[in-house]
């Protein structure tokens, strides 16, 4: 092989492995930011389509509405539980250190950020609630159709 083909090989080859490398780094720093959306029920059975269920630690989103009479309250810090159901008889219950929002009440459709401690319960870092009595998020939608409506009290 002459010298020339040799550092043509040599650029082509170094090119490619530094893509590669990059790539790869991309996709294991995505990797570790990827929430998924689940239910209840869900985190209790597996995905309806594939059976997976999430893992000890891993990071997701999970959506229900907040079961009436499961808000607990810890009077000397902002620390809070309470259970999330959806349609299929599925319960989580999700404990939160921090300031909930202000639409947050029983028997609301909510979304909750964190990570799985045990098989039902969630750590969460953010709760979202939804923002006006006609708009709900479509995986809360999908997780809630079919339940019977929860009352508030105000």
């Amino acid at each position: 092989m002459n010298p020339r083909r040799k550092k043509r090989l040599l650029i082509t080859s170094s090119l490619i492995l530094g893509l590669s490398l990059a790539m790869g780094l991309t996709l294991f720093a995505l990797q570790q930011n990827i929430d998924l959306f689940y239910t209840p029920n869900e985190i209790l059975k597996g995905k309806n389509e594939t059976g997976v269920k999430p893992e000890i630690g891993q990071r997701l989103r999970v959506g229900g509405m907040v079961l009436t009479g499961s808000v607990k309250r810890d009077p000397d810090n902002l620390k809070v539980s309470f259970d999330l159901v959806d349609n299929k008889a599925g319960q989580v219950t999700v404990f939160f250190d921090g300031i909930l929002p202000d639409l947050f009440r029983e028997g609301q459709g909510i979304v909750a950020q964190g990570t799985l401690k045990s098989i039902n319960s969630i750590e969460a870092f953010e709760v979202l609630a939804k923002h006006d009595e006609e708009y709900m998020p479509p995986e809360v939608a999908d997780a809630v159709k079919g339940m019977p409506t929860l009352t508030t009290e105000p």
